[in-house]
């Protein structure tokens, strides 16, 4: 009799326990009603043009470099000079200069590119033909960032950035050579700075 009291009792409690446990779930759904944020608590404020307008100017390819033609006439020859100075553990400027990790650079403007003798020059230099000359413009593009201007140049160079700093470099190596190339005409000028101009418009 006692065992079945004490069965009882156990039982009893289990129920209870139960049933207080289902009475406060049921409580709690009630204080609180769970909902889906609809927005961020803290907002982050992103600029416009960060994000898809960064993929899509990816995707239009590289912006157009700004041509040193307007530049090379009033350009700091000892600035460039002082500028290739930079330059001189891979290149020689004097004539009959040797060749290093580089070709020697007398006589550049103009030049056919990949034809200085005695040097091995890249798959990618040797078959570049547009132009096929080094050009002021192609010298600036090319000083501006050689990987993307000639993709596969051996050439391991970050590039000049600002332009005036290019025109100051190429009006130096203008000077390393029996006769300097004549400067670009005013017709030149402005062509070069048109066609900037409309690759800037997206033309």
């Amino acid at each position: 009799m006692a065992t079945s009291l004490e069965g009882n009792k156990i039982l009893a409690g289990i129920l209870a326990a139960g049933l207080l446990a289902m009475v406060t779930g049921k409580i709690a759904d009630g204080l609180v009603h769970p909902k889906e944020l609809q927005e961020n608590v803290y907002k982050i404020d992103v600029p416009e043009g960060v994000g898809g307008g960064a993929a899509e100017a990816a995707a239009q390819g590289p912006a157009p470099v700004e041509p040193v033609l307007p530049l090379l006439a009033s350009a700091d020859v000892a600035a460039g000079e002082k500028g290739a100075k930079k330059c001189a553990a891979c290149h020689t400027f004097d004539q009959g200069g040797a060749n290093k990790v580089g070709p020697n650079l007398f006589d550049i403007v103009n030049r056919e590119k990949g034809s200085h003798e005695g040097f091995n020059y890249s798959d990618a230099m040797k078959s570049f033909s547009d132009p096929k000359n080094w050009t002021y413009e192609s010298l600036n593009k090319f000083l501006h960032k050689p990987s993307e201007y000639m993709p596969g140049t051996k050439m391991n160079f970050a590039g000049l950035k600002k332009a005036s700093d290019r025109a100051d470099l190429i009006a130096y190596l203008r000077t390393m050579a029996g006769t300097p190339a004549p400067l670009p005409t005013a017709e030149e000028v402005k062509a070069a700075q048109d066609a900037f101009e409309k690759a800037k418009a997206g033309g």
